[in-house]
């Protein structure tokens, strides 16, 4: 079934159970799908667009959510990680930066990556080996470090 179809299905049981923000976080989820349908002129994302939408979404909250800490505005920030926490219940298992870790080195190993200058190239194989189970940010992060 598409998340498509499944946020649906989601959006009745949330307005039955009168949960606004799990409601909120589902029309946001399926508002971004459709906008990059429209976008790319396509009847359904695949599967691999449909992931990152889904992490843009994701990365949109918690930024937002880390604005209105910062501001001491934690009612506004809950909401933020609400909405976090039911968006990514569709995205795959994230996987734990020891195992993130362990890809990237592989890649470095595999592009003989030694310094710095090599980082766009062992970045475009890993983001591309960890679509969706890993952020960019931590992959830029871990990149960095073993390459540094």
């Amino acid at each position: 079934m598409s998340i498509l179809k499944e946020t649906m299905q989601a959006m009745k049981d949330a307005m039955k159970a009168k949960d606004t923000e799990a409601l909120a976080a589902l029309r946001a989820i399926r508002s971004a799908i459709t906008n990059e349908q429209l976008e790319l002129g396509v009847e359904e994302l695949d599967e691999k667009n449909t992931i990152k939408v889904l992490q843009r979404l994701v990365k949109q909250r918690k930024d937002s959510a880390t604005i209105y800490q910062e501001q001491d505005r934690q009612d506004l920030a809950d909401t933020e990680l609400a909405q976090v926490a039911v968006i990514e219940k569709y995205l795959p298992e994230q996987l734990s930066e020891d195992e993130v870790r362990k890809i990237v080195q592989e890649v470095v190993s595999e592009l003989g990556a030694e310094n710095m200058k090599d980082m766009g190239r062992v970045m475009g194989v890993a983001n591309e080996r960890l679509a969706g189970k890993a952020d960019g940010k931590t992959i830029a992060n871990i990149t960095k470090s073993i390459l540094a």
